[in-house]
């Protein structure tokens, strides 16, 4: 990435209108023009003029469904790089000698949210090192992959990896992601994607309205504890 293009997104992710859009994309949905400018606080044709500014840097995609025109982040390399800056400016908004709260301060927040598409916060963390602890993922140098007994273990729980492992894209299966609160990582990826879909068809999770933060069901406990060798939730 050279210069100019740095400095192109530092301006682009340094006004608070469009940092506020952005942000409200991070739960992978597609939002209107109209239902992002009552998130950033600003009239619809000044959201407009945002939201043409980042997609056309590449930073949102635009899907037309009828008349209707729904933004989403462009890719889950642009959720990263959200999630990075949100770390950054958690970590620099303190005055000297006070200590980080690290990550979100919303309780449901950390305990279990989507980071794009996949599953972040302690439930995200705890998921990841289930994985890792029954053999089904292992992780090196910051790549991942799904180990044939993985691959198994997938399929006894219901979790597909048919679309996930043959969809014509350059994003990788499996990769560790640095949890924005946890500081340790969970699960990106198709794989990641594929597990998140899969707890909140199962009814496993919850979305929370007007939040990226997750609610653990009571079905989804007694699966986490009985599937996944989750206890804690």
């Amino acid at each position: 990435m050279n210069a100019y293009r740095m400095a192109e997104l530092g301006l682009l992710l340094g006004e608070p209108a469009r940092a506020a859009m952005l942000s409200a994309l991070m739960d992978g949905r597609a939002l209107s023009a109209g239902e992002l400018a009552i998130v950033a606080g600003v009239a619809p044709q000044t959201a407009s003029g945002h939201l043409a500014r980042l997609t056309e840097a590449g930073l949102l995609k635009v899907e037309r469904q009828g008349r209707h025109r729904y933004h989403r982040l462009a890719s889950a390399d642009i959720a990263q790089l959200l999630e990075t800056f949100m770390q950054v400016a958690s970590a620099s908004a303190l005055p000297p000698g006070r200590s980080p709260l690290i990550g979100p301060r919303d309780v449901a927040m950390r305990r279990a949210r989507t980071c794009y598409d996949h599953l972040a916060g302690e439930l995200g963390v705890a998921l990841c090192d289930a994985l890792v602890a029954r053999g089904a993922v292992e992780f090196d140098d910051g790549a991942g992959i799904v180990t044939a007994a993985g691959v198994d273990m997938l399929r006894e729980a219901g979790v597909s990896l048919d679309n996930a492992g043959t969809r014509r894209s350059a994003r990788p299966l499996c990769r560790p992601c640095l949890d924005w609160s946890e500081r340790r990582p969970h699960l990106a990826g198709k794989l990641g994607a594929a597990l998140c879909s899969h707890f909140l068809e199962q009814d496993l999770l919850r979305r929370v309205e007007g939040s990226r933060a997750l609610r653990v069901t009571g079905k989804g406990r007694s699966v986490l504890r009985e599937v996944w060798g989750i206890g804690a939730f």
